[in-house]
């Protein structure tokens, strides 16, 4: 029996493979739990459709994150916080803080875990940020601490 899958299975196949099972494991297993449908040229055709949409969104949701990465190349962010003796901070500069700046002043809204200081931020001074926009871009953003 010919099915396509609608979910991974495991030790079969991933969402939207072509494959060939038992009849029974399909009949009595497959098709009643939703994890596959049979694979007649309808589906066939309905499936290649939505593979090519969904190529489709990702291309374009990198294209974004590329585009919003050149930008993000572009800003420095100046933080100004308060300081203690020698440059030291109450505290540290936290990846919220940073994205809510950033979306304040320059309109540019990110998820703050997507933010990747590798160090805690607790100094006068100037730091990189890694930001990761989509699984194939990665953004860096510049970001100078000033005391107040």
């Amino acid at each position: 029996m010919k099915i396509i899958l609608t979910r991974d299975v495991k030790d079969l196949g991933k969402k939207g493979d072509l494959c060939d099972v038992a009849d029974g494991y399909g009949r009595n297993f497959l098709l009643p739990r939703k994890l596959a449908i049979p694979a007649t040229e309808g589906n066939r055709q309905d499936l290649a459709h939505k593979i090519k949409k969904e190529d489709e969104r990702r291309a374009r949701e990198q294209e974004e994150a590329e585009a919003l990465a050149a930008r993000l190349g572009e800003i420095v962010l100046v933080l100004k916080v308060k300081t203690g003796s020698a440059g030291r901070l109450f505290g540290a500069v936290t990846n919220k803080e940073i994205a809510d700046t950033l979306a304040e002043r320059h309109g540019v809204r990110v998820d703050r875990r997507k933010i990747e200081t590798g160090e805690p931020l607790k100094t006068v001074g100037g730091y990189t940020a890694a930001i990761k926009l989509h699984s194939a871009v990665t953004a860096s953003l510049r970001i100078e601490i000033e005391a107040l």
